[in-house]
């Protein structure tokens, strides 16, 4: 039998230490489709499954394990022979770096787990983060890519939208007992809301479920972080994103009392000058950005 190329296995090895073909086309600078097709000619050559789909994620098969320990030796093998026959600042060369703009962590936590990990793993792009709260805050002179909270269209950028969020009421546990305890949406006229920028977003929820209240005693922030804060101390009832608040939820800092949830005012799109855009490894790390908003 002959033996799959090279470039396959280090496809392979990429693809199998972060765990995703997205991750993957960033660091190896190719797009999705070429990272798919190598690993599928790979197995084709070999006649095994190298990786079996559970959820988001591609995990290694037996084999695949099996496999991945012997081309990671080989590979660190190779880069430890390559460092010694390069001068140091000819292997920094080597090292892509890409400046991505984010609003505040609160807000994209869903994100900050993914991109920690592959921060981590990759070998060949260096990924350094910065903040802005919104689209006018987003310092272009550094940022290459933004992770935006906002509305398009915005002159003169790329953008796609990234996480289509729906807004759903979350408040503390305590406001399911009790003689106040929220089982419908006519519950609500008891509590306090939680509003973030100028009310809107619980203007268009309460019109989409046909429900009218005042709103002398509710609070209005600026900042989203403040919002879910002042939710989880038991100040109010907020709307959150199940995804965006996905682990206040899944610890249980925050219920969702009420399974209703309707379309954002605003959504998180990522954008990029087209210029930029043209990018090889950029179009790369967008594209793996999409896929891990999902």
């Amino acid at each position: 039998m002959t033996s799959p190329p090279l470039h396959n296995f280090k496809v392979f090895e990429s693809v199998a230490r972060l765990g995703s073909l997205a991750a993957a086309a960033v660091e190896l600078h190719v797009t999705i489709g070429a990272v798919s097709l190598q690993v599928k000619a790979l197995q084709a050559n070999l006649g095994i499954e190298l990786f079996e789909k559970r959820g988001r994620q591609l995990v290694l098969t037996a084999n695949g394990r099996l496999l991945q320990k012997h081309v990671a030796n080989a590979m660190s093998e190779i880069s430890d022979a390559v460092a010694a026959l390069q001068t140091g600042s000819a292997a920094e060369q080597e090292v892509v770096g890409i400046t991505l703009s984010i609003p505040p962590a609160e807000g994209v936590e869903w994100l900050t787990t993914p991109l920690l990990r592959f921060m981590e793993a990759s070998r060949s792009v260096r990924v350094s983060v910065i903040t802005a709260p919104g689209m006018p805050q987003v310092d272009w002179r550094r940022a290459d890519v933004a992770v935006v909270y906002g509305t398009p269209p915005w002159p003169g950028l790329w953008w796609r939208l990234l996480h289509g969020i729906r807004m759903t009421p979350v408040c503390s546990p305590q406001y399911l007992r009790g003689p106040k305890a929220i089982r419908e949406v006519s519950d609500l006229a008891r509590h306090r809301l939680l509003h973030e920028e100028n009310g809107s977003q619980w203007q268009q929820w309460l019109v989409d479920v046909g429900f009218r209240r005042g709103g002398d005693e509710d609070i209005y922030f600026e900042d989203f972080g403040m919002v879910l804060q002042a939710a989880r101390d038991g100040f109010g009832v907020a709307l959150s994103d199940e995804i965006v608040s996905a682990r206040d939820l899944d610890e249980g800092r925050l219920v969702c009392p009420l399974p209703i949830s309707v379309p954002a005012v605003h959504n998180y799109y990522v954008a990029c000058s087209e210029g930029t855009r043209e990018r090889p490894e950029i179009r790369a790390f967008i594209d793996w950005l999409l896929s891990t908003a999902g």
